[in-house]
């Protein structure tokens, strides 16, 4: 049985938080739905890893890039979309053709697995899961973090319909399966535009492998904080994608570092848009053009929050480096070719750390 206020002080030595937490399941929903009024000690962040008013810009002109994809084959369109990718890293992008409802669908389902008991979801988790392709967890890397962080997550690797169909979660696995099939003339044409900026001239077979060859899924979940200035969502990091495709709710929390210097920019929610965001793969694979860039996400004093983020990878056994179109011209190269596993072996293996895990591919 899990324990209960009236059975223990949040402060006690008696009482195992993260073994509550992590080990059995109940992730930090579970320490939410107890309706805690104090944030345990082991999520109070390091005061440089928190974020505060000071740090923060709230200017409209200084918000990231809002393209507008109803007329993608236009060339301004592709230009816009490669000027985000090499200034900000992140854009949004509207009139994208995707079904509102489908983003409805997939936040409810959301919404939906995490609102199970803990032992079902638990069946999920890197102790009980049939397959590493479904991992239910909390934080990001539990076993390396100084400080948790504020979130669960339930993680997807797209292998096939038919595995999607028998391992992923019930509650959850049609409208993530929706979501991700709806995406895909987005994500390629968003592709087409950036290869095209760095003179790739078509994507053939091979390139396709590299660029978009697998596909993850995570549903996170934010819920109510009770001291949120103390903690944060996710913590600093890059992604380690090609693309990354995040659908946010209504709440925010989604915040950007400004290329060039300290200040954070908030990423405001946008209806019926999806953020799009530049990852390390293809910031290696440009040659340093294109910009993955730090980004992290609040906690939340007033409201449960859901994303779900789609990541669009080279597969495990690509090798990624400065593509040849890029070099042509005599450019050096800023980065060695790495075993794409080999980088993301790296980048799992320890806490969330800004920028630090693209060094791993630096010459």
């Amino acid at each position: 049985m899990a324990p209960t206020l009236a059975t223990f002080s949040i402060d006690s030595n008696t009482w195992d938080v993260k073994s509550f937490v992590v080990n059995e399941g109940h992730g930090v929903k579970g320490l939410a739905d107890m309706s805690i009024q104090t944030l345990p000690k082991q999520y109070i962040q390091p005061l440089e890893e928190r974020i505060t008013s000071s740090d923060v810009v709230v200017d409209e002109e200084q918000c990231i890039p809002v393209i507008d994809l109803s007329n993608l084959n236009d060339t301004e369109v592709d230009n816009m979309i490669c000027n985000a990718a090499e200034k900000w890293g992140f854009f949004q992008i509207v009139n994208h053709g995707i079904p509102i409802k489908v983003f409805e669908n997939v936040k409810d389902a959301t919404h939906r697995f995490f609102a199970l008991p803990a032992q079902e979801k638990n069946n999920y988790s890197k102790d009980y899961s049939c397959t590493n392709n479904v991992r239910f967890g909390t934080s990001f890397t539990p076993q390396a973090e100084k400080a948790l962080e504020w979130k669960d997550y339930l993680s997807l690797f797209y292998v096939s319909d038919e595995e999607a169909s028998a391992l992923w979660p019930p509650a959850c696995r049609d409208e993530a399966i929706e979501f991700m099939k709806k995406t895909e003339l987005v994500i390629k044409r968003l592709m087409e535009s950036l290869m095209r900026g760095l003179n790739v001239k078509e994507i053939d077979e091979e390139r396709e492998s590299l660029l978009m060859g697998s596909k993850r899924i995570n549903l996170n979940y934010y819920p109510k904080c009770p001291n949120p200035e103390l903690t944060v969502g996710v913590g600093r990091h890059s992604d380690v994608s090609t693309l990354t495709i995040l659908l946010q709710d209504n709440i925010g929390g989604l915040y950007v570092k400004k290329l060039g210097n300290e200040t954070w920019l908030p990423v405001p929610p946008i209806s019926g848009a999806l953020v799009i965001n530049i990852g390390d793969a293809l910031q290696i694979l440009s040659n340093g053009r294109y910009k993955s860039i730090e980004h992290r996400v609040i906690a939340n004093g007033s409201n449960n929050r859901v994303s779900v983020p789609i990541f669009v990878n080279p597969k495990p056994n690509d090798v990624i480096g400065p593509l040849q179109e890029v070099l042509e011209s005599g450019e050096k190269a800023v980065y060695k070719q790495v075993l794409y596993s080999d980088y993301v072996k790296h980048f799992f293996r320890k806490a969330h750390d800004g920028k630090d895990t693209v060094d791993f591919a630096k010459i």
